[in-house]
């Protein structure tokens, strides 16, 4: 027999406590008024004071609970996704009828502007997506039964547990703009189809599948090894790790690896690029027979070259079989082993997608690709030609050589590329998880949406050979010089009497014109200024003013001089001392023309200014010397989209340096030498960009966006300026190192 306790019953219990407390308060009022106060004891007032306000105090509270307790609710939950919540055993149980609906199949039609709801993302300063993870929850069918048979795996923890831990996670369904169900489905072997699918439309935001995303890396199942996820899931996009062409739908859903264990728990010894003892590795097991048979036949060709390996069956107890392949006997440490090679071969299995793809890139093996129809992984945004070769199934036997015939130098390129694919995109499920929204994320805001080069180019690779500023010596060495750097664009006169005057500096080391005109060739060769240092001329492939900044090879020297076509009135006197303050302060922006930032109270925002003050914030690059490790923090570090907004409004290239640099070292740049006119006399104002009339506001323009990218204010507001020793001292000219330094 069932005993039930009213106690357990919240109506119940204060329905009774609530008649109780007012019958009592009402008997005490007929018996105060009708035989008068002389029947109750007397109490003082204040104490009579304190008991009404505590009652009424607790009967408010009573009343305000119970409407709460039993008012319809319409607001979800927004309860973080914490630690407490990864456990499978504690979380709230979940029963799934069997009359539960089911989501449609899942539309192959689907795109980003059918069946994904952009204005839920709304517009926020920082152009990034907000995602959701559902509170985790264990999901039975009526006989008590789970859908998974694995429930929330390592792996879907941890992928959960970096999207939390991100920018893009917000506790707050309200402010979402993608939903990631904690429903484990990476792996679709693990997965009860039918109930699984119910589960998902048992989301309260489910709405179709609208603006949810699912990630799945081992999709299908015998016999058929379909290549995207088998469970019906609506409009949902779909993170998959074995697209084909037939199952993707282009622009919508992510091609992501499949992970690979091994490549996380084995760390593997850097191994520079270059020749290794073999040129073509295959390592996979279960190979289709009709590959084995080629790859044999190539390897009965070929020799030594070619290393064939496969599973092992003379395996000692207790050594793992994952961790070992085997050729005729003899057994190779995997993953180790394809460090040796040069190529490595990534062959379809039962699914298109393979873990091997990680093991090789980590290995710096460049993977030869023969899977028809699959979708390599990130491919809307890495560029897969420069880390991999990709042969056609019935090409299979002239793989090697296709694969001789590919320049050493290039190899190794490509062996660089694939390691850093592995490290960036491959090596976590963090990696995967993050990059996934950031492609995501792009889709939705193009205009802040990362380059071409920030997915591709591996920093280490660009930056290998230059040292930070900040870990120079006190004073460089003299002897290297500066490169000058001047960007031009057909301003052909002034050019070339600036380069006639640069060319008079002392400490120049080489000359360096950046051609920004892609309607007009530069003049020929005989026409140039004859001199006594290198001249180079770099020609752009795009008008940008951030082509100044580029780290162009033919910058060899630590100094930079970057200065504009139309700055003649600089003495070479002036350009050597502004070189050797430089030495001095090497991390700094060393320049000629100074302007100041300051705060409009009554705008409420910052305000450039170029009249004379006792105050500088900014030293113009038209004019100035710096260290060229900052052309490479501001090609491929600059944050946000100030480098996009610099070359689509033809300004404030400068401005974006200072900022840079002041955000780096924390230190103000410095003015040298009294000049403060930099006029070209022989320009008009079609020329010159500073003399359009919208120039000064929109370099006020640029002050406020880039602080608001920044999050801060970085530029620092100096009052002093470096001239020479002796600059205004009566003292014959020939004591004095720099006697031709210009006035105002």
């Amino acid at each position: 027999m069932q005993v039930k306790s009213y106690f357990s019953h919240p109506t119940f219990f204060f329905q009774t406590w609530l008649s109780r407390a007012i019958g009592l308060s009402m008997c005490a009022s007929v018996k105060y008024s009708a035989r008068g106060p002389a029947l109750i004891p007397r109490m003082k007032t204040k104490h009579r004071i304190y008991y009404i306000a505590l009652f009424s105090v607790v009967l408010l509270g009573l009343i305000a609970t119970g409407m709460f307790q039993f008012w319809p609710h319409s607001i979800e939950s927004t309860a973080d996704w914490s630690v407490e919540r990864r456990s499978v055993h504690d979380s709230p149980l979940v029963h799934l009828p069997a009359s539960s609906p089911i989501p449609e199949r899942g539309d192959l039609s689907c795109r980003m502007h059918t069946c994904f709801d952009v204005y839920r993302c709304g517009y926020n300063p920082k152009n990034r997506i907000k995602v959701y993870i559902y509170p985790l929850r264990r999901y039975v069918d009526e006989l008590g039964a789970p859908i998974s048979s694995t429930g929330l795996s390592r792996e879907y923890n941890e992928l959960l547990s970096a999207i939390s831990d991100s920018e893009f996670y917000t506790d707050d369904v309200s402010r979402a703009c993608l939903f990631i169900p904690s429903i484990d489905v990476l792996n679709q072997n693990s997965l009860r189809i039918r109930e699984t699918a119910q589960a998902l439309a048992q989301l309260h935001r489910w709405d179709r599948g609208m603006n949810h995303l699912l990630f799945n890396m081992l999709p299908g199942g015998p016999p058929d090894y379909n290549t995207a996820l088998d469970v019906p899931r609506d409009r949902a996009l779909l993170a998959g790790g074995g697209f084909s062409t037939w199952t993707y739908r282009q622009g919508y859903d992510v091609s992501i690896p499949v992970y690979s264990p091994l490549s996380a728990e084995v760390e593997l010894p850097k191994k520079q690029p270059g020749p290794r003892p073999y040129f073509v590795l295959s390592s996979q097991t279960a190979v289709h027979m009709e590959y084995r048979a080629e790859l044999e036949a190539l390897k009965a060709e070929n020799g030594e070259a070619i290393l064939i390996l496969d599973k092992c069956t003379n395996l000692s107890e207790g050594v793992s079989p994952a961790r070992k392949r085997c050729y005729k006997g003899q057994v190779y440490d995997y993953p180790q082993t394809l460090q040796e090679s040069t190529f490595c071969v990534v062959l379809r299995g039962a699914r298109l997608g393979q873990a091997v793809l990680s093991d090789v890139l980590q290995a710096g093996c460049v993977p030869v690709i023969i899977a028809d129809s699959y979708i390599l992984p990130f491919s809307e945004v890495l560029d897969w030609k420069r880390a991999s070769v990709v042969i056609p199934e019935d090409k299979l036997s002239e793989m090697y050589s296709i694969l001789k015939s590919i320049p050493q130098r290039q190899v190794e390129e490509m062996q660089r590329q694939a390691h850093w694919f592995w490290e960036a995109y491959f090596s976590s499920m963090k990696a995967i998880a993050l990059a996934t929204l950031q492609i995501i994320n792009d889709r939705i805001y193009p205009y802040a949406a990362r380059s071409y080069e920030q997915w591709n180019d591996p920093s280490v690779v660009k930056w290998s050979s230059v040292n930070s500023p900040l870990f120079l010596p006190l004073i460089p060495p003299r002897s290297p010089g500066f490169t000058a750097v001047v960007l031009t664009y057909d301003r052909v006169e002034s050019l070339f009497r600036v380069i006639t005057e640069i060319s008079k500096v002392p400490s120049l080391s080489k000359l360096l014109v950046v051609w920004n005109n892609q309607n007009k060739s530069p003049p020929e060769e005989s026409l140039w200024p004859k001199i006594t240092v290198p001249l180079k001329v770099v020609r752009t492939t795009e008008n940008k003013l951030s082509n100044r900044f580029f780290p162009y090879d033919e910058i060899e020297t630590e100094a930079v001089l970057a200065i504009d076509d139309d700055i003649i009135m600089l003495t070479s006197d002036e350009l050597q001392f502004g070189y050797e303050v430089w030495r001095e302060f090497p991390d700094r922006l060393v320049g000629y023309p100074g302007r100041l930032h300051l705060w409009d109270h009554e705008m409420s925002k910052w305000k450039y200014e170029s009249e004379w003050t006792n105050e500088v914030s900014m030293v113009l690059t038209g004019a100035a010397f710096y260290h060229k490790y900052f052309n490479y923090l501001y090609t491929y570090k600059m944050p946000g989209d100030i480098k996009n907004w610099v070359d689509a409004h033809m300004n404030c290239e400068d401005i974006a340096m200072n900022f840079l640099v002041a955000n780096i070292t924390g230190k103000a740049p410095i003015k040298v030498t009294p000049r403060k006119k930099f006029k070209c006399p022989e320009c008009t104002a079609i020329d010159g960009l500073s003399l359009d009339q919208t120039h000064m506001v929109e370099r006020s323009e640029c002050i406020n966006k880039f602080a608001s990218v920044f999050g801060m204010m970085p530029l620092k507001v100096v009052e002093h300026r470096a001239d020479p020793v002796l600059y205004k001292d009566d003292f014959p000219e020939k004591l004095k190192s720099f006697p031709n330094i210009g006035s105002l």
